[in-house]
Parts: C-alpha cells; structure tokens; sequence
C-alpha cells in the first residue's frame, strides 16, 4: 500500500503584500500637528516664559492673513 505524497504549495507571484496600519497611527499624528497648528494660530493660550511680544505679534500677523484668504 503506498501513501500518497504532498507537493508543496506555489509560491505567491506577482502579489504584493499591502501593510495594514491600526486607526492609532494615522490619529495621533493627525492630532499632534492640530494641537500645535492651534498653538501656533492662538499665542495668547500659549504662554511662553520669555516676554519678548515680537514673537507673540508675529503670531497674530499670520493668524490674521490665515483669517483673511480663508474668508
């Protein structure tokens, strides 16, 4: 009595493995950069530990052309 044999499996061709990312890895990021665009839009939440107001007016010129081109 003789046992069938096995032949091995084909190798995949031409079939690419697409990586999955968890729903964390795209929303962290996502959040960090909104929490510093905000920031960066409002510096009178930030506070900042120097008290040099060029930065601070800086801030507010931009804040106000954002403001404008998105009216």
């Amino acid at each position: 009595m003789s046992a069938p044999t096995h032949t091995p499996p084909h190798p995949a061709t031409g079939r690419r493995v697409e990586p999955r990312l968890p729903w964390w890895a795209l929303l962290l990021p996502a959040l960090a950069f909104a929490a510093l665009l905000l920031l960066i839009l409002n510096p009178a939440d930030a506070h900042a530990a120097g008290a040099d107001p060029v930065v601070g007016n800086l801030f507010e010129r931009i804040q106000q052309i954002v403001l404008r081109q998105g009216s």
